[in-house]
Protein backbone atom coordinates (compact mmCIF):
# COMPACT_ATOMS: atom_id res chain seq x y z
CA UNK A 1 0.00 0.00 0.00
CA UNK A 2 1.09 3.61 -0.92
CA UNK A 3 2.05 6.56 1.44
CA UNK A 4 -1.42 8.74 0.95
CA UNK A 5 0.86 11.50 1.71
CA UNK A 6 3.42 11.05 -0.58
CA UNK A 7 0.59 10.52 -3.38
CA UNK A 8 -0.73 13.59 -2.42
CA UNK A 9 2.40 14.98 -2.44
CA UNK A 10 3.29 13.69 -6.00
CA UNK A 11 -0.44 14.61 -7.29
CA UNK A 12 -0.45 17.96 -5.70
CA UNK A 13 -0.09 20.75 -8.57
CA UNK A 14 0.63 18.88 -11.58
CA UNK A 15 -1.31 19.46 -14.96
CA UNK A 16 -4.40 18.21 -15.94
CA UNK A 17 -4.80 16.06 -19.05
CA UNK A 18 -7.67 18.61 -20.46
CA UNK A 19 -6.58 19.50 -24.17
CA UNK A 20 -5.00 22.80 -25.24
CA UNK A 21 -8.50 23.86 -26.31
CA UNK A 22 -10.57 23.90 -22.82
CA UNK A 23 -10.38 26.37 -20.16
CA UNK A 24 -9.05 24.08 -17.73
CA UNK A 25 -5.78 23.25 -19.64
CA UNK A 26 -2.84 23.89 -17.32
CA UNK A 27 -5.06 23.76 -14.08
CA UNK A 28 -3.29 22.10 -12.01
CA UNK A 29 -4.74 19.21 -10.05
CA UNK A 30 -4.56 18.56 -6.01
CA UNK A 31 -5.59 16.26 -4.06
CA UNK A 32 -7.15 15.36 -0.67
CA UNK A 33 -6.66 12.08 1.33
CA UNK A 34 -10.34 11.48 2.91
CA UNK A 35 -10.85 9.94 6.61
CA UNK A 36 -11.23 6.95 4.69
CA UNK A 37 -8.29 6.52 3.03
CA UNK A 38 -9.27 7.44 -0.12
CA UNK A 39 -7.67 9.34 -2.42
CA UNK A 40 -9.97 12.64 -4.42
CA UNK A 41 -8.55 14.52 -6.80
CA UNK A 42 -9.53 17.76 -8.16
CA UNK A 43 -9.01 20.90 -10.10
CA UNK A 44 -7.47 24.41 -8.66
CA UNK A 45 -9.02 27.15 -9.00
CA UNK A 46 -9.05 28.45 -12.53
CA UNK A 47 -7.99 32.33 -12.07
CA UNK A 48 -9.72 34.22 -15.38
CA UNK A 49 -7.82 36.65 -16.81
CA UNK A 50 -8.61 39.72 -16.88
CA UNK A 51 -10.00 41.44 -20.18
CA UNK A 52 -6.92 43.81 -20.56
CA UNK A 53 -4.53 40.72 -21.50
CA UNK A 54 -6.10 39.70 -24.73
CA UNK A 55 -5.53 41.86 -27.88
CA UNK A 56 -8.20 42.82 -29.58
CA UNK A 57 -9.22 42.22 -33.02
CA UNK A 58 -12.60 43.21 -33.75
CA UNK A 59 -15.88 43.59 -32.18
CA UNK A 60 -19.06 42.24 -32.84
CA UNK A 61 -22.84 44.13 -32.26
CA UNK A 62 -25.27 41.23 -30.64
CA UNK A 63 -27.93 41.17 -32.69
CA UNK A 64 -31.68 39.55 -31.69
CA UNK A 65 -31.45 35.73 -31.34
CA UNK A 66 -27.89 35.47 -31.36
CA UNK A 67 -26.03 32.89 -28.98
CA UNK A 68 -22.39 32.78 -27.93
CA UNK A 69 -21.58 29.23 -29.26
CA UNK A 70 -23.17 30.68 -32.37
CA UNK A 71 -20.78 33.47 -32.23
CA UNK A 72 -17.95 31.28 -31.17
CA UNK A 73 -17.96 28.98 -34.25
CA UNK A 74 -18.64 32.33 -36.80
CA UNK A 75 -15.63 34.19 -34.77
CA UNK A 76 -13.22 31.03 -33.57
CA UNK A 77 -14.53 28.14 -35.76
CA UNK A 78 -15.60 26.47 -32.44
CA UNK A 79 -18.50 26.92 -30.42
CA UNK A 80 -17.15 25.19 -27.38
CA UNK A 81 -14.56 27.84 -27.61
CA UNK A 82 -17.59 30.22 -26.40
CA UNK A 83 -15.53 31.19 -22.85
CA UNK A 84 -12.83 32.45 -24.76
CA UNK A 85 -14.81 35.04 -25.66
CA UNK A 86 -16.45 35.62 -21.91
CA UNK A 87 -12.23 35.78 -21.21
CA UNK A 88 -12.38 38.34 -23.07
CA UNK A 89 -15.05 40.44 -22.40
CA UNK A 90 -15.10 40.09 -18.14
CA UNK A 91 -18.28 37.79 -18.70
CA UNK A 92 -19.26 35.47 -15.57
CA UNK A 93 -22.49 34.56 -16.97
CA UNK A 94 -21.96 33.80 -20.77
CA UNK A 95 -25.51 34.69 -21.56
CA UNK A 96 -24.60 38.46 -20.41
CA UNK A 97 -23.12 38.85 -23.49
CA UNK A 98 -25.60 38.52 -25.76
CA UNK A 99 -28.95 39.37 -23.81
CA UNK A 100 -27.95 42.91 -24.21
CA UNK A 101 -29.17 43.85 -28.08
CA UNK A 102 -26.67 46.19 -29.79
CA UNK A 103 -24.07 45.63 -27.16
CA UNK A 104 -20.08 45.38 -28.47
CA UNK A 105 -18.35 42.01 -28.04
CA UNK A 106 -14.56 42.01 -28.02
CA UNK A 107 -13.05 39.11 -30.35
CA UNK A 108 -10.04 38.85 -29.19
CA UNK A 109 -6.80 36.69 -29.99
CA UNK A 110 -5.93 33.89 -27.04
CA UNK A 111 -4.30 35.48 -24.06
CA UNK A 112 -0.67 36.28 -23.96
CA UNK A 113 -0.47 36.43 -28.16
CA UNK A 114 -0.40 39.47 -29.45
CA UNK A 115 -0.57 38.36 -32.95
CA UNK A 116 2.21 39.73 -36.02
CA UNK A 117 2.69 43.45 -36.15
CA UNK A 118 1.28 45.04 -39.07
CA UNK A 119 -0.44 42.45 -40.36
Amino acid sequence: MSDPLQALLDSALKANSFPPTSRYYNVKTASLVTADGTMLVYLRRRFVPGSDRFTVVQQHRVAGGERLDHLAATYLGDPEQYWRLCDANDAVRPDELTETLDRRIDIALPENTTGVPGA
